[in-house]
């Protein structure tokens, strides 16, 4: 015992002399400021939503995307809000938190509160189904009722892996992006075709638009919960 007491006493003598070098002292501060540095560059995350029609995938290709995983036939996201993941864009981390709607377009309850402070959205349709093509321009016009101007849009078909029940071609829907100013992809949830690209590609945009007016100080918009009682197809 009277070893150990020994032993810390000479190694808190020693200490006391190493920090009043200045070399010591210099490095401290140093290491100060990397913390300091890592702290205020770590972002908030950024909101981005799906919305569609039902049954048009969105919440496959929200697991396919985050989880990478796919479930046959009814996805029951009922009292799922959302979702994060970690992505990397030019060598920086980038925190996405992607909601989707659960359900609640079929029962038109999608509030101002689910679009508030989003800094991106995809408009997913269902490239064998022409009625979910023809809402799209619909869903345009939630998103400039409830969403900020600046709001970055994507427009995304998917099911590209049911090429052969297609009633949408790519040219169609690309002309409609086109003249929207918006990037437009063509997707498969199932087979996870161009998801990963979808996001990346989204993300750019928002880092355009926001670049130098985001930080950990920025807050992101809850939407109320809705629950439902049963599964949904998409």
């Amino acid at each position: 015992m009277l070893l150990l007491e020994r032993s810390l006493k000479l190694f808190f003598w020693h200490f006391v002399q190493l920090i009043r070098e200045p070399i010591f002292t210099y490095f401290f501060f140093v290491y100060l400021l990397l913390i300091l540095h890592q702290l205020n560059s770590e972002q908030a995350p950024f909101k981005l939503l799906l919305i569609g029609d039902s049954s048009v995938g969105k919440s496959s290709i929200l697991l396919r995307f985050c989880d990478n995983i796919f479930q046959e036939g009814t996805v029951n996201l009922t009292n799922l809000d959302f979702k994060t993941k970690n992505i990397t864009v030019d060598n920086k981390p980038v925190q996405l938190q992607v909601w989707d709607t659960a359900g609640q377009e079929r029962f038109r309850t999608i509030t101002s509160s689910f679009y508030r402070g989003a800094h991106g959205i995809i408009v997913v349709y269902d490239i064998t189904d022409q009625g979910t093509f023809n809402n799209v321009k619909l869903w345009m016009q939630e998103i400039q009722r409830y969403a900020s101007s600046t709001v970055c849009k994507m427009l995304v078909g998917n099911k590209h892996d049911l090429d052969d029940r297609r009633v949408i071609g790519t040219s169609t829907a690309k002309e409609y992006a086109d003249g929207l100013a918006i990037p437009f992809l063509e997707t498969s949830a199932k087979t996870g075709h161009e998801i990963e690209n979808a996001f990346q590609k989204l993300t750019d945009e928002v880092l355009r638009q926001h670049a130098g007016n985001w930080g950990p100080d920025q807050k992101v918009i809850l939407p109320p919960r809705i629950k439902d009682s049963g599964g949904r197809r998409c």
